[in-house]
């Protein structure tokens, strides 16, 4: 059975829930691979909004498995209201959830640090949501990192705990001016959790290897985007992991032989949350009413999201450097009513016309190079047949595929959970289970 990464091709954002939850009907696992509760899905069907930041979207088909790997950083405390939500809406967790062993858990004192290092930079800060999500990972990479499977050990734990508080306490109060931590209480919580966690814990890698040599189908599910990936994006306004396809292995141990074919979500427009380039970028009355009729507003942290129009250019370099086999595009009702419509085809950088993207984007001299196209004025939501779509969203749909150098596999043209449709003949038919 095939196995299938889904990855953001953007800023974040771009309706990975929605599609992992109506992908996760044809897999029989899901696995998230990177990233923390820094990102948030979001999946509607019938009156139900359900908002996950930790738990892939899968969960909430009631016979899937689903795993959080080694990839991905852990608060407990966000994992376990997570949970708790859950189960009150019924939604068992309980032998269909997996947490790595090897996961790498967030601490207080991480939020201390990244509260304090935004603070510093001023003007010049990342726009982080605070969640600890950075320095976790500077620990982990540093060495001194506690994973799941050091809270089962109080020895090990406490040692940890204590070294890590040595360095962190002084840090917090001569650069940062906060108040230190206190370790006997922290040794007490994360024991706790630790106890917790204990029924969730598993060799994932083994897991995932093991199902896959069964014949079961795994589907691969990524947070933020592809523009915020640590090593192939608008460095420094970026994520902590890797957030493009290359990081399913590595967030997950699994090899590279084990994906069968990528997908990449992108919305019909780009938004993005937080400092940082973004060459489309619009402020007048058209960015205005994607927002407010896209309700552009992070699951996570509730800010406003920029909107602008579709930009090609980090779309050619999403599906180059993740190898996308075809495009999921969202919010594609949005643009009801929109005319024209805008598709950026290059950058106009310094005077020099510019069609991949640079490995450096100065924040205010960019200019858009774009290719207008007729809009359409017949509401599309409520289309459930791609041939009943009007004639110009099928030439939007054409030329967006064109401009991305990767063909439409799947439109999402509502927030209902069907609200999909695939192209008859479409690259996704020969892809899925």
């Amino acid at each position: 059975m095939p196995n299938v990464a889904l990855v953001g091709t953007q800023w974040g954002d771009e309706g990975k829930g929605k599609i992992v939850d109506w992908l996760a009907e044809r897999f029989d696992i899901v696995a998230r691979y990177q990233g923390g509760n820094n990102a948030g899905h979001t999946v509607i069907y019938g009156d139900t909004k359900h908002v996950l930041h930790l738990v892939p979207s899968g969960i909430l088909r009631p016979d899937k498995i689903c795993v959080i790997g080694n990839g991905v950083v852990v608060d407990p405390e966000a994992l376990f209201e997570e949970i708790d939500a859950l189960e009150a809406r019924g939604i068992t967790t309980r032998d269909r959830l997996w947490v790595s062993e090897r996961a790498h858990l967030i601490l207080p004192y991480h939020h201390g640090i990244e509260l304090g290092s935004e603070a510093r930079r001023g003007d010049d800060r990342i726009g982080t949501t605070s969640r600890g999500i950075g320095p976790c990972y500077q620990d982990k990479m540093a060495r001194s990192g506690i994973r799941a499977i050091d809270c089962a050990d109080r020895g090990v734990l406490s040692r940890m705990i204590v070294a890590n508080l040595n360095v962190v306490n002084d840090l917090l109060h001569h650069l940062y001016g906060r108040g230190p931590f206190d370790p006997e209480q922290m040794i007490e919580t994360y024991v706790a959790y630790g106890q917790r966690l204990r029924p969730y814990l598993a060799d994932t890698s083994l897991l995932l290897n093991r199902a896959m040599d069964a014949g079961r189908s795994v589907l691969f599910e990524g947070a933020q985007g592809t523009h915020l990936d640590i090593d192939h994006s608008t460095y420094p306004f970026v994520t902590s992991s890797s957030a493009t396809a290359g990081g399913v292995c590595s967030g997950l141990g699994i090899g590279p032989s084990r994906v069968d074919g990528v997908i990449g979500v992108t919305k019909a427009y780009t938004t993005r949350v937080g400092a940082g380039p973004m060459p489309t970028e619009l402020d007048d009355e058209v960015g205005e009413q994607l927002r407010r009729v896209g309700q552009e507003f992070g699951a996570t942290t509730g800010r406003p999201r920029r909107c602008g129009w579709f930009d090609g250019v980090a779309a050619r370099y999403a599906a180059r450097v993740n190898g996308l086999a075809a495009l999921a595009v969202t919010k594609l009702d949005v643009l009801d009513g929109i005319d024209p419509l805008r598709l950026c085809v290059g950058y106009e950088i310094d005077g020099v016309h510019v069609k991949e993207m640079p490995s450096t984007l100065p924040n205010g001299a960019i200019r858009p190079l774009y290719e207008d196209l007729p809009g359409w004025s017949r509401p599309i939501a409520e289309v459930r047949r791609w041939e009943d779509l009007p004639p110009e969203v099928h030439r939007y749909l054409e030329r967006l595929a064109e401009i991305s150098h990767c063909p439409v596999g799947m439109v999402s043209n509502g927030a209902d959970r069907e609200a999909i449709m695939l192209p008859p003949d479409g690259p996704l038919e020969r892809l899925l289970p």
